[in-house]
C-alpha cells in the first residue's frame, strides 16, 4: 500500500510498532512516535499514534487523540489515508458505529490494511459484537495466505472472534495455528486463554502461563488468576494480584477491580486492597467516558466505602445520559448507570434491590463491552445478591416469628 511522507527508517519504525501493537509487546505508541520522528510528514505513523490514543477507554488519551488528528489533518495524503482520518473524526465525535463502517469500506478495498484491521476489532470488542469481527475475519482471510507476514495476527483475531461466538474447537484451532507461525503472539495465547476458561480447563492456562510467565502482559495474567480461582486456589489468585498485576493505565485497574470483586464475592477477605484501588480510580470518577470503565470504578468505591466518590461517578453518569447522543450515553443509560447503582447496593447492605437493578438490565447489556469473561461478573453478582436477599428475607421472617 502506499504510503504518503515515509522514509526507510520511519516505516521501519512503523513495523516494528505494529509487531508490537499485534503481539501485544512492545510499546507500540513509542515506536509510532519514532516513526513521525524521522518523517514528520509520514501520515500513517501520525494515523496509528491518533488510533492508539483515541480508541483507549482513557478520557486523557482520547483527547491526546484530538489533538494528534487536528495536526494530521494538515498533511498532504492520498485517498485511503483520508478515509482512515474520516473514521478517525467520526471516532472523536462519539460515533464508532461510523468509524467501523468506514474501516469496513476500506478493507473491503484494501484486505491487508493492517491498522484498519486492528481499529475494527477494537470497535467490535467495545460494542460487545464478536460475531461481526468473526465475519469481517472470514471476509479478509483468503488476502492473508500461509506466506503472508502478519498472518498470525489474522489467525489470533479470528480465534478470539470465534471463541466469543462459542465455537471453542475452531478457536482453540485458530490460536494454536497463529502460536505455531509466531510463538510470541501474546493475542493468540490471550484467545486460547478465553477456551480455557469457557471450557472449564484451569490446568491448561496455567501450564500455558508457567510456560510463559516472563513476557505475560498483565491481562494475562488477569486470566492466570481466574484459573486458580476455578480450582479454589484463592490465595494463588490474591498472589498474582499482589505480585503480578501493575497499576499502569485504566485497563489495569479494571482487571484490578474485577478481580478483587469477584475474590470478594467468593467470600475472600481482600484486606485494604480496595482502598488503595479505589485511590487510583478516584481520579476517573467524573469522567463517565466509558460505561465499562465506571462499572470497574463502582466496584472499588463502593467496596472501599469511599461513597462521596461512588455518588460523584453517578452524577457524571447522569450528566451524560442528558448530553442525548452518542454510544457511550446509550451504553450508560441503559447498563452503565443501573449496574453501579446495583454494585454500591449490594455494598451498602441492599442485595433486593442490587438483585432487582441487575435482572432489570436489557437484552442488549453486552454491548456494554469487553468479553464474555469480563462482563460475567455482572452475572456472578447478580447470583450473590440474590442470595444474600433470600438470607435476609429468612432472618426477618424468623425474627418476626
Amino acid at each position: 500500500m502506499e504510503m504518503t511522507g515515509t522514509t526507510p527508517a520511519a516505516l521501519e519504525a512503523y513495523e516494528r510498532s505494529l509487531q508490537a501493537l499485534w503481539t501485544m509487546s512492545g510499546d507500540a505508541r513509542a515506536q509510532a512516535e519514532a516513526s513521525v520522528r524521522v518523517a514528520p510528514g509520514f501520515v500513517a505513523g501520525h494515523e496509528l499514534i491518533a488510533s492508539l490514543l483515541l480508541y483507549s477507554r482513557d478520557k486523557r488519551a482520547a483527547k491526546r487523540g484530538e489533538r494528534v488528528l487536528a495536526e494530521l489533518r494538515q498533511l498532504p495524503m492520498n485517498e485511503r489515508e483520508r478515509a482512515h482520518v474520516a473514521a478517525l473524526r467520526l471516532a472523536a465525535d462519539g460515533d464508532l458505529g461510523g468509524a467501523r463502517a468506514v474501516y469496513d469500506a476500506l478493507l473491503t478495498d484494501s484486505p491487508r490494511d493492517m491498522l484498519a484491521l486492528w481499529a475494527a476489532q477494537v470497535i467490535d470488542y467495545y460494542f460487545g459484537d464478536p460475531h461481526t469481527l468473526r465475519a469481517r475475519i472470514e471476509r479478509v482471510l483468503p488476502a492473508w495466505p500461509e506466506s503472508t507476514p502478519g498472518r498470525h495476527a489474522v489467525l489470533a483475531m479470528h480465534a478470539f472472534g470465534l471463541e466469543e461466538s462459542g465455537d471453542y474447537e475452531a478457536a482453540e484451532a485458530a490460536a494454536r495455528a497463529a502460536l505455531t507461525l509466531e510463538p510470541r503472539d501474546l493475542r493468540a495465547l490471550h484467545a486460547l486463554f478465553h477456551v480455557f476458561e469457557m471450557q472449564s480447563r484451569p490446568q491448561a492456562g496455567i501450564r500455558y502461563a508457567s510456560a510463559r510467565k516472563a513476557a505475560l502482559p498483565n491481562h494475562l495474567w488477569w486470566h492466570t488468576a481466574l484459573f486458580h480461582m476455578q480450582l479454589g486456589r484463592m490465595d494463588r489468585a490474591l498472589d498474582v494480584y499482589d505480585q503480578r498485576l501493575k497499576f499502569e493505565d485504566i485497563d489495569d485497574l479494571i482487571d484490578a477491580s474485577s478481580l478483587l470483586w469477584r475474590l470478594q464475592l467468593g467470600g475472600v477477605d481482600v484486606g485494604t486492597r480496595f482502598a488503595a484501588l479505589a485511590e487510583r480510580w478516584a481520579p476517573f470518577a467524573e469522567d463517565a467516558f466509558c460505561a465499562f470503565n465506571d462499572v470497574h470504578a463502582m466496584m472499588a468505591f463502593a467496596s472501599a466505602r469511599r461513597w462521596t466518590l461512588a455518588e460523584s461517578l453517578l452524577a457524571a453518569q447522569s450528566r451524560r445520559i442528558a448530553r442525548g447522543w452518542g454510544i457511550n450515553n446509550d451504553m450508560t443509560k441503559l447498563v452503565g448507570l443501573p449496574a453501579s447503582r446495583a454494585l454500591q447496593a449490594f455494598m451498602r447492605g441492599q442485595p433486593a434491590r442490587a438483585e432487582a437493578l441487575l435482572r432489570g438490565l436489557p437484552p442488549v447489556a453486552h454491548r456494554l463491552g469487553g468479553s464474555h469473561a469480563q462482563r460475567d461478573v455482572l452475572q456472578l453478582t447478580r447470583a450473590a445478591a440474590a442470595v444474600a436477599a433470600r438470607q435476609s428475607r429468612f432472618l426477618s421472617n424468623r425474627v418476626a416469628a
